[in-house]
């Protein structure tokens, strides 16, 4: 092994090679435990430094890579703050993104003291605690469907609150000696004032850009995906360059490009191309921060790391839920929303990364962070993928987070479904839902519209259709549900959440298990992918079960065949 190593140190190539190579194996291994590659990413920057293998001897490329891939990340998180969303988010995200970052700093602050920390890794610590990853989330949500219910757009209305606690953390950050420049040493009021100056300097000069420039430029060079690229990040870059040589931090430069070209009507297209970009460059950043890393400081943080991991895996969703039930949601709401933030983020890593860069903390502090974002980010990728398990489990006792009229989602399920008779009772109703209750109402036949998203429940209402807040997985619902005089209860869920299979309880299942536990005599109709799904459904108790794909392929050679006899002037068979 050690002359293995020494090959590797051969050339900084070899090194580079390596890594490549062991980020993919653990990459795969890590796809098969369904982890993000932010843990592979961790765990080869750890594999990779002196503790371990002690891969990497050219530090200075290495060093360089992160810093540009620190600088991208943070021009993409500019490029996405939307200032008038912010001002729109509306109280639940505003409260609960605030209200969960001043709960997680403040209690975890004296927690960490209490663990020994001195004052100054306590605050590093505590507000790394408070930032939860937005990529891991928004992709974990939009793998489930679940990026427009209404937990999921709670979620992410409070993660663009937490990215403007990111911006506001790195920046004060930057201000008091974030630099590389000579101005680090000049006193506290100084830097403060030299600080000022230079953000309006900045601000009024970005303004006159964005209002004048932004748009043209990009607009020239939106047609070239390649030169694309290069410009965005060479205007990170430029950026970072900048505000380095005048003593702030080259991360805070990243971040002011990215609000630069925010406005521009092309940021979702510039995000999309740099998007894999940033995910292989954060690769360096892991490694260099794992070179800095001494694994035998885990052994002595396994304690404090526990538990402080258990802090945000229990207490974040519990202040979540505690914000939003007094807000008047449901249990199930917040539930699914607060299992968003139980794990902490890269900026995390950043944050305390910047703080070791300035001799503010030591390497026990970053170690101790790491060890943290190992753990809760791991977790909480199960707890989010099994939050329907979670929320079976934990049902009866979290009525003590709703209260005792949930307002904000009252008048969702008041109607009053259990006077009225239906023909048909629909369980989901996006796009498919949507689609077979239209026709139906078309061909006379009544219908009841159920779903777990107020959004469109409310969306159902407005076209003149009856429908209702309601949950399969909610024991009392079947109950109040007029199924004597329903001659179909049809599920209408999309394929993606019909066939979850091990990755949450399947919803077809709960809806027949409920209309059996009221002693539903009518029919009951499922959707499913393929046709190995559809014996299992039959068995489970649908008497007729729905291949939206392969129905929706026949019909349309239907319709062809129909054209075409039209066009000859035959009669069309049926």
């Amino acid at each position: 092994m050690t002359a293995f190593i020494e090959f590797l140190h051969a050339s900084p190539f070899y090194e580079l090679a390596a890594l490549l190579v062991l980020a993919a194996g653990l990459g795969v291994i890590g796809l098969l435990l369904r982890q993000p590659m932010i843990v592979s990413y961790i765990a080869v920057g750890i594999l990779a430094g002196p503790s371990v293998f002690g891969i990497v001897k050219a530090r200075e490329g290495i060093d360089q890579l992160a810093e540009l891939s620190v600088a991208v990340l943070l021009f993409l998180v500019g490029m996405k703050l939307d200032f008038n969303k912010i001002k729109t988010l509306g109280p639940v995200a505003l409260l609960t993104g605030l209200g969960q970052v001043a709960f997680t700093s403040f209690f975890g602050f004296f927690i960490v003291l209490a663990l020994g920390f001195d004052l100054i890794s306590a605050v590093y610590i505590s507000i790394a605690l408070t930032f939860s990853s937005t990529i891991i989330i928004v992709k974990l949500l939009s793998d489930k469907q679940e990026v427009d219910t209404l937990h999921g757009r709670i979620a992410i209305g409070f993660l663009i609150v937490q990215d403007l606690v990111v911006v506001i953390a790195l920046m004060a950050l930057s201000t008091f000696g974030g630099g590389d420049a000579e101005f680090a040493d000049v006193g506290v009021a100084m830097q403060a004032a030299y600080a000022i100056t230079f953000i309006v300097v900045v601000a009024l000069l970005m303004a006159i850009f964005m209002h004048f420039l932004a748009t043209p430029l990009i607009k020239r060079i939106i047609g070239s995906r390649e030169l694309l690229i290069v410009f965005a990040i060479s205007w990170a870059a430029l950026f970072a360059a900048i505000c380095s040589f005048f003593g702030f931090s080259k991360e805070l430069g990243g971040l002011l490009a990215g609000i630069s070209l925010a406005s521009t009507p092309f940021r979702e297209t510039i995000v999309s191309k740099l998007s894999s970009l940033r995910d292989f460059l954060l690769l360096f950043f892991f490694v260099s921060l794992g070179t800095q890393v001494d694994i035998s400081l885990f052994t002595a943080q396994v304690v404090p790391g526990t538990i402080l991991s258990a802090f945000v895996l229990i207490g974040n969703p519990l202040i979540v839920m505690v914000i939003m039930g007094y807000l008047g949601y449901r249990k199930r709401t917040g539930l699914f929303a607060g299992l968003t933030v139980a794990q902490i983020s890269e900026f995390s890593l950043i944050f305390i990364a910047m703080g070791l860069k300035l001799e503010h903390i030591t390497t026990d502090a970053l170690g101790l962070v790491t060890l943290i974002g190992v753990i809760t980010i791991a977790t909480s990728i199960y707890m989010i993928t099994y939050s329907h398990i979670i929320y079976s489990w934990l049902e009866p006792i979290l009525w003590i987070f709703e209260r005792n009229v949930p307002y904000k989602e009252l008048t969702f399920d008041e109607l009053p479904i259990s006077e009225k008779t239906y023909d048909v009772i629909l369980f989901g109703l996006g796009k498919y839902g949507l689609a077979i209750g239209m026709r139906l109402k078309k061909e006379g036949i009544s219908v009841l519209g159920l779903d777990s998203d107020p959004e469109a429940v409310r969306r159902w209402q407005t076209l003149g259709l009856d429908a209702a807040y309601g949950d399969v997985w909610d024991q009392e619902l079947f109950s109040r549900l007029p199924i004597n005089s329903a001659k179909w209860a049809i599920s209408g869920v999309s394929l993606a959440e019909a066939e979850l299979g091990i990755i949450q309880e399947d919803p077809r299942q709960g809806l027949i298990e409920g209309l059996s536990r009221e002693k539903y005599t009518g029919k009951i109709a499922v959707s499913a992918q393929n046709y190995q799904d559809i014996e299992q459904m039959k068995k489970s108790g649908a008497d007729l079960v729905f291949l939206p794909y392969y129905d929706a392929a026949e019909r349309a050679v239907e319709k062809i065949q129909e054209f075409n006899s039209r066009e000859k002037g035959l009669t069309p068979t049926v």
